[in-house]
């Protein structure tokens, strides 16, 4: 095959007669296949990781440090790979954005890589219409003669539209391409852009900058409508460094207001809800307060109470305290925000501002754009990995339409695609040679771990093609970049970088600022909502994000954190605001803001602010693939451009609308399942030995178990998808979710709590009971213990009785009611973890604590003679967490950590009561700030 040839083309056609010299043909074409694994590896020499996981036994699969890019920032994993196919996503523990955890995006990827309906072929799209496949070699022969045409008119009228870009070499070769054409332009489009943000730094410090968090250092956090663990791209290092803190008995003070429940409210000592206007009042008068001149109080009293707490600590925090304001907020309040940790002494501790990482100075935004096509100045558009016919303001598809030459690169054939004359396939981000910052600036060398399955081009092959580069490879652009940076030494430099995963001193320089003039901030710059309407806020959806994840079936599946609604998205608003307007959770409303509207299903959500709605982002889409296409409403047409001061006015419409969601009671109903301590209080309120009559387990070389403390978990549903991509867990559809019919592994139930943040997450996998009530019901004993503990499922026995499920308490054993794996989509089978079973009908299935890794770890010893040792088995739900909150160990090592956290007073077995025997245990979550001693 060629460097670019589609890896599955043999496999296609093979309908018809078959004479002998075509099977003939068909059986060398699959031993071809069969040598390759259905791929290849990278053309160019890459370098696994230089600290192999699980003590790197034979047969393991190999990983490679690399990057999963979002929103140009890296976020560091390590790309598992088996006979050259990347099948699973682990965080890296050498980057500083992931400290070896990643987030539901980055599990999620690897499905990205091998998604079946990601863009394989250029396409052009004629004077009639209509598209058809070509091919680099076409475009580029048009480019010539179009570049011709720029060089004679030094770029005018040439457009490039980019999303945010933090590539260092990507960068370095737009500037080169605008050197080349002086009178072109760059825009970039970011759909969840800051813009607020933007304004408020411009205004304290008369330049835009980036914030960089440190919560481990903070003793007092306020996150003021944003929510740190999940946005922006530190969120699992904030996630990382506020379980350490807290675990560590050194837990910070949390104070958060919400307009929508976020997971960092459910974890907060403080919580109230508020509309956005309502938070930038109480900035405001808190600002005034820690400056020595009060004004007048809130006129609430719950608010006025919530205030002087929060100022309180504060003030008692100093430079140990972190504000942390939203996107939703007014600009003055994020300028507010940085004179407050000014005066406090904060700026420069818990927070760090460094230059913009990703919103190049030079590039201009989508606004000037939209005003340089309606004037006609540009007749030659190029967009490079972004969407705004889909997620920019309305009527940017048809502006295209105005532009002569019209080329859009990216991932898919998304709706921007749609509209333009030429669409050009990107390699994924695993299939390229790139770089990208971390969070804090420190960059990663980004290296392939398969080379691309389709006829693909990385964004640094297709802008040396634009620029008629004499370098068009990938890896050698990227080369040429850090050259300089390593000196005499490149080839150690650039083999120790792609090993560790990241380029060692390369974090971003601190800014030394001050602010401009804090009095001369302007009060506030909310507009006042018009009679009959409600403030909108719009956030990006916790699992598609702003809707480039929408054709992942993982992602669409997997229950949002508070509604565990999937599938979908909904209008939240709060109950008194519900009642006020006569609607309920499933009634349908019509969303109307100016000239545009959407109509969208209502879901009353307690903990959310009243007065407001929330619309979340990222559905709606006509062109995502098939799975995404036609999922819930599109919500970007209503917001406005600033991305704050949207008002919509709400009509009822007739009918009601189904939801499929995995959890239907947050009430616990008394029963202890999450339970909540004081410091040093017991949670196993029993702790009398109960008898049984089954037979006790003898004692065994190991006895594996697992224990997760809901006092670090914060719900952010990671476990989830890891264990889905480790396990080859199917995807089953809305239809047979809404039937309860979901099969993921292990769940993450969230109850209502007693404390202020309203919330608790309890992870639910197979409990492994040592007196199991699934094991004695089964006729034909599909389900069985193993000598080390295990509750081990036979697939080939099951005969489909589902008599276990029925006597399963904690209702974790899943069924396969049809045939939910894909076994027809061969890219599919790409994904696939060889080491598990691909299930078929008709059989039960569950956790098993990753039996094939204890087995690898298990093999490994017997090989090298060497004994297991702590920490030597890690499950895919206890790798990926950001927080530590799930841990797995031996029972039957003295030794090991788990046996000292099971000594804790907070730790407490589930159902306990029924004498199950859980091998899965608790810790429980503690009010106020942890102490735990052994």
């Amino acid at each position: 095959m060629t460097s670019h040839e589609h890896p599955v083309a043999f496999h296609r056609g093979l309908t018809g007669t078959v004479n002998r010299r075509r099977a003939m043909a068909l059986m060398a074409a699959s031993l071809a296949l069969a040598n390759s694994a259905c791929s290849r590896p990278p053309r160019d020499t890459v370098h696994p990781w230089v600290d192999m996981p699980e003590a790197g036994a034979s047969g393991e699969p190999i990983y490679y440090a690399s990057a999963f890019v979002r929103d140009g920032h890296a976020m560091g994993v390590l790309v598992g790979t088996r006979d050259g196919r990347p099948i699973k996503i682990e965080g890296n523990p050498a980057h500083p954005s992931s400290l070896g955890a990643t987030d539901a995006f980055a599990q999620a990827s690897v499905l990205q890589l091998w998604d079946p309906d990601r863009s394989a072929a250029v396409m052009q799209r004629g004077r009639d219409g209509a598209a058809s496949t070509a091919s680099w070699a076409a475009f580029e022969t048009a480019w010539r003669a179009e570049r011709a045409r720029l060089d004679a008119r030094h770029g005018e009228g040439l457009a490039i539209l980019t999303g945010p870009v933090g590539s260092p070499t990507l960068r370095s070769q737009l500037a080169g391409l605008l050197q080349r054409f002086p009178s072109a332009r760059w825009y970039q489009h970011a759909p969840l852009h800051d813009r607020a943000a933007e304004l408020g730094a411009m205004a304290a410090f008369g330049e835009p900058v980036q914030g960089v968090l440190h919560l481990d250092r903070a003793r007092c956090i306020v996150a003021l409508a944003s929510d740190p663990f999940t946005e922006g791209a530190g969120a699992v290092r904030h996630a990382a460094d506020w379980a350490r803190q807290r675990a560590a008995g050194n837990a910070a003070e949390v104070f958060a207001v919400e307009v929508t429940p976020g997971l960092f409210g459910a974890r907060a000592d403080h919580r109230i809800a508020l509309p956005p206007a309502q938070i930038d009042a109480m900035v405001m008068r808190m600002a005034a307060a820690l400056g020595g001149s009060p004004g007048a109080p809130a006129d609430n009293a719950s608010i006025r109470d919530f205030e002087a707490r929060m100022v309180a600590a504060l003030r008692a925090s100093g430079p140990k305290s972190l504000l942390v304001p939203g996107a939703c907020l007014a600009a003055s309040s994020h300028a507010r925000v940085h004179a407050l940790h000014q005066r406090l002494g904060a700026g420069g501790h818990t927070l760090e501002w460094i230059a913009p990482l990703t919103m190049a100075a030079q590039a201009h935004p989508l606004a000037e754009l939209v005003q340089a096509i309606d004037a006609d100045a540009v007749d030659t558009l190029v967009i490079l990995d972004a969407n705004p016919a889909y997620d920019a303001s309305p009527g940017f598809a048809a502006r295209l339409a105005k532009v002569r030459l019209t080329v859009h690169a990216g991932l898919y054939r998304d709706e921007t695609a749609a509209a333009c004359r030429w669409h050009l396939p990107l390699s994924h981000i695993y299939e390229q040679w790139s770089d990208a910052p971390a969070h804090d600036g420190t960059a990663t060398l980004v290296q392939p771990a398969i080379a691309p399955l389709y006829d693909t081009r990385s964004p640094h092959e297709l802008v040396a093609l634009l620029a008629a580069d004499d370098v068009r490879d990938g890896m050698r652009i990227v080369q040429r970049q850090w050259r300089p940076h390593a000196g005499a030494s490149f080839d150690a430099f650039w083999r120790e970088s792609l090993r560790e995963g990241v380029v060692a001193g390369t974090a971003a320089t601190q800014l030394a600022l001050r602010v401009v003039d804090a009095s001369a901030i302007a009060p506030l710059a909310h507009a006042s909502p018009p009679e009959g309407a409600l403030p909108a806020v719009f956030i990006a959806d916790p699992s598609v994000h702003d809707g480039r994840f929408g054709n992942s079936g993982w992602l669409q599946e997997l229950p949002r954190p508070f509604t565990k609604l999937t599938w979908d998205n909904a209008l939240f608003m709060g109950p008194a605001t519900a009642r006020s307007l006569g609607v309920a959770t499933g009634q349908r409303v019509r969303a109307s803001a100016g000239e545009h509207h959407a109509d969208a299903p209502v879901w009353v959500l307690a903990g959310h602010a009243e007065g407001v709605v929330t619309l979340p982002l990222g559905y709606g889409r006509t062109n995502a693939g098939r799975v995404g296409n036609g999922v819930g409403f599109d919500a970007y047409p209503l917001r406005a451009d600033n991305g704050i001061d949207t008002f919509v006015r709400l009509q009822l419409l007739p009918g009601t609308y189904d939801f499929a969601v995995t959890q239907h009671a947050m009430d616990q109903h008394g029963r202890e399942l999450a339970r909540t301590v004081a410091p040093g209080e017991s949670a196993e309120h029993d702790h009398a030995p109960r008898p049984s009559l089954y037979p006790k387990q003898p004692p065994a070389e190991h006895a594996w178990a697992m224990t997760i403390d809901l006092d670090a978990c914060i719900g952010c549903n990671a476990c989830t998808i890891a264990c889905q991509a480790e396990n080859n867990i199917p995807v089953v559809g809305r239809e047979q979710v809404a039937l309860g019919r979901e099969m993921h592994w292990i769940r993450v139930d969230r109850y209502d709590a007693p404390d202020p943040a309203g919330s608790i997450f309890l992870p639910v996998p197979c409990m492994h009971c040592e007196n199991a009530p699934c094991e004695l019901v089964c006729p034909v004993g599909a389900t069985m213990h193993d000598s080390e503990g295990l509750n081990v499922q036979v697939y080939n026995r099951c005969v489909g009785t589902r008599f276990c499920s029925n006597n399963c308490p904690y209702k974790v054993r899943r069924f396969n009611f049809l045939q939910f794996s894909d076994e027809t989509t061969e890219t599919l089978e790409g994904q696939r973890n060889p080491e598990v079973t691909v299930r078929e009908r008709g059989v039960m299935e569950k956790c098993t604590y990753c039996l094939q890794r204890i087995a690898r770890a298990r093999q490994h010893s017997q090989a090298t003679g060497a004994p297991l040792k702590d920490g030597d088995v890690i499950t895919a739900c206890q790798a990926v967490c950001p927080a530590g909150a799930i841990h797995f160990g031996d029972l039957a090592d003295p030794a090991a950590a788990i046996v000292r956290l099971r000594r804790l007073p907070r730790h407490y077995e589930l159902l306990g009561e029924l004498n199950t025997r859980p091998r899965t245990t608790y810790l429980a979550r503690t009010r106020g700030a942890p102490r735990d001693e052994a």
